[in-house]
């Protein structure tokens, strides 16, 4: 491996999951399964206030990503004893705050002063917050805290418009630590919520076999087409990834079968990996599940989960078409064959083994539209799929199945917890600052009133602060920070939002450092900027979807039935043909000077107004049919 790539490595890696055993094994696991119980209970029928919740669901995540998550990537079977002593201070630094919370949520900011114990135990919990951070979400996210926290501090230094006043550290803790706009604010409190029962739900439909039959789906359905295995990872990958709701696990839950299987028949690693990680991403913009950030989404804009659900179906869907198309494409153009008749599970016997998985996903789309919230929604999926799994022996779940999920769930969500919490004090200390208004001011100094050179500003920032965070944490830099220059140029809330909300999902394959590409370079031993670059040409035409339906409302749900379906006939359209360019192959080759016609004519199709669109079709008819005459 070469230097930079060497440094991107170390710089974004996070440390080692532990293998745990014994006691320590015993013990850690069964602080996991409390930690979930409480969620479960404290979001369900607690009657607790929510600052209570957010305080209590943190201690519990610290406390866990001291004991299963090593400091460094060097492997272990045990914590440490500093390890345990984190995780005890993490637990009283809970207990401290949840014993005052009645206090924090009553006293005024700035104006009743802090106690000692206050001082002590904010500083205490921003030190864990930090350390927890690196451990597990990486050094990359952890730095951008840090600048953003030493900016807080000592921005007052700096002239002109990104100067501020003069902010102490016993001001920075007071607001972010003991208000409820940092460190317990809105991420923490959706992560402890809602995203937490879903990734419940995501634990436990797999732990009954519905990953295996969301794969055994897709491979009966694609596995005999050309680049039958690439189309099962795009497909797989996507049902999987909406009940995950992380291009990571996904990446490494999927393709260590797809990858695999697509290196044996002949396919690049590079490529190989590619697919999978551009598939994986998306699975974060799939409903109903989505991921955590969607979540965020609703409590940060105040719009109800499910109206953001159902915007995000054709985005979704357009997201997937050109991936397909040009899987397919590059299986067309290199000979790349499906797989054998014998390796392919038969579609029916597939559908009547597993049928049954398909409900949970029914009942919380249901309960979605019907107008249960997001928490209830997926308690009412976690029950269906308890109760599913009942109908067959090989589903049925028994007492250590039950404890194993709740333990699941909970390491699983120790990232998602690392990544809100740095989030949150980002926000906090953004709200000290001003430095939303600040960046407004320099996003118009670049692009001035342009709406257009606007959101391409908006889409690269969103890129750049996703590089190595998490898709929750990308998207609420970019709310926070650029949302109100979108909504200044008279953009809708929802479509402002859901456009960030994408490239915040499309950061996890952009290099440099593309942290699903980093996944799934391990299981196709390529490297992994290499699988990044070719991940982005695979996923070229998807990187267009959020300007469509930013400047083509229809495209979300917004306008007439007609105008939906006019809208989504043409942006199929256009992206098939972006996929043709990028591929250069319709039939048989295409030219340079023919694949940026229909590349242009392509992107034209996007527009909104279908009539001025429709003339790129009779530009790029006699094209097509050539290369067809041709074949």
């Amino acid at each position: 491996m070469n230097l930079p790539m060497s440094f991107l490595s170390i710089a974004f890696d996070t440390g080692h999951r532990r293998q745990l055993v014994g006691l320590p094994k015993t013990l850690s696991e069964l602080l996991a399964a409390v930690v979930t119980v409480w969620v479960v209970y404290s979001a369900s029928v607690s009657k607790m206030d929510v600052l209570s919740i957010t305080i209590s669901f943190y201690a519990g995540m610290l406390a866990l990503s001291f004991l299963f998550v090593s400091p460094s990537t060097k492997k272990e079977t045990s914590p440490l004893l500093f390890d345990w002593a984190l995780s005890i201070l993490a637990i009283l630094s809970g207990v401290y705050f949840l014993w005052n919370s009645d206090v924090i949520a009553q006293r005024i900011t700035l104006f009743d002063p802090l106690t000692q114990y206050d001082l002590t135990f904010s500083s205490l919990i921003v030190l864990l917050t930090f350390e927890a951070m690196r451990r597990s979400v990486g050094l990359g996210l952890t730095v951008i805290v840090l600048a953003f926290i030493t900016y807080n501090l000592f921005g007052h230094l700096l002239t002109g418009a990104f100067s501020h006043g003069y902010i102490d550290l016993e001001h920075f803790l007071d607001v972010s630590i003991l208000t409820t706009d940092g460190l317990f604010g809105v991420p923490l409190r959706v992560a402890g919520t809602y995203a937490f029962l879903f990734v419940l739900f995501g634990t436990t439909l797999e732990r009954c076999g519905g990953s295996e039959f969301f794969f055994n789906l897709a491979a009966s359905l694609t596995g005999r087409s050309p680049g039958g295995p690439a189309k099962i990872a795009v497909i797989s990958s996507g049902l999987y990834g909406t009940i995950s709701g992380s291009p990571t696990s996904d990446v490494v839950t999927t393709g260590a079968i797809t990858i695999p299987i697509m290196k044996r028949l002949g396919y690049q690693a590079r490529f190989a990996g590619a697919v999978e990680v551009a598939a994986s991403t998306g699975g974060s913009l799939l409903p109903p599940v989505m991921g955590a950030a969607a979540f965020i989404m609703a409590e940060y804009t105040g719009i109800a989960y499910r109206e953001i659900a159902l915007a995000a179906l054709i985005p979704a869907f357009l997201y997937y078409l050109p991936i397909y198309l040009q899987v397919h494409l590059r299986a067309k153009k290199t000979g790349l064959q499906g797989l054998a008749a014998h390796e392919i599970p038969p579609f029916f016997q597939t559908l009547s083994q597993g049928w049954l998985f398909i409900l949970p996903l029914i009942a919380i789309s249901y309960s979605l539209i019907d107008g249960y919230t997001p928490s209830f929604s997926a308690i009412y999926g976690i029950i269906t799929v308890l109760f599913v799994s009942l109908f067959k022996h090989i589903t049925r779940l028994n007492i250590t199945d039950l404890y194993q999920i709740l333990v699941t769930a909970a390491i699983r969500m120790v990232p998602v917890a690392g990544a809100c919490a740095a989030a949150g004090l980002v926000i906090g200390g953004i709200t000290m600052t001003g430095l939303a208004s600040k960046f407004s001011y320099l996003v118009f100094i670049i692009a001035g009133d342009s709406v257009y050179l606007s959101v391409i500003v908006a889409a690269a920032v969103t890129l750049l602060l996703g590089l190595g965070m998490p898709t929750p944490s990308a998207y609420i830099l970019a709310a926070v920070l650029i949302s109100p220059v979108l909504i200044g140029l008279q953009i809708p809330v929802l479509s402002a939002h859901l456009f960030l909300f994408y490239f915040a999902v499309m950061s996890a394959l952009t290099p440099p450092v593309a942290v699903a590409a980093y996944a799934a370079s391990a299981l196709a031993n390529a490297n992994p900027l290499e699988i990044a670059l070719s991940a982005v040409k695979i996923s070229l035409g998807a990187f267009i979807v959020p300007f469509a339906f930013l400047f083509n409302p229809p495209l979300i749900l917004v306008g007439s039935i007609s105008d939906i379906i006019i809208a989504f006939t043409f942006a199929s359209g256009g992206l098939a043909l972006v996929s043709i360019a990028v591929e250069r192959y319709f039939w048989s080759e295409i030219k340079t000077w023919q694949s940026w016609c229909i590349a242009f004519c392509g992107v034209g199709m996007l527009l909104p107004d279908w009539r001025f669109a429709s003339m790129f079709i009779v530009v790029i008819a006699p094209i097509l049919i050539s290369l067809y005459r041709k074949n």
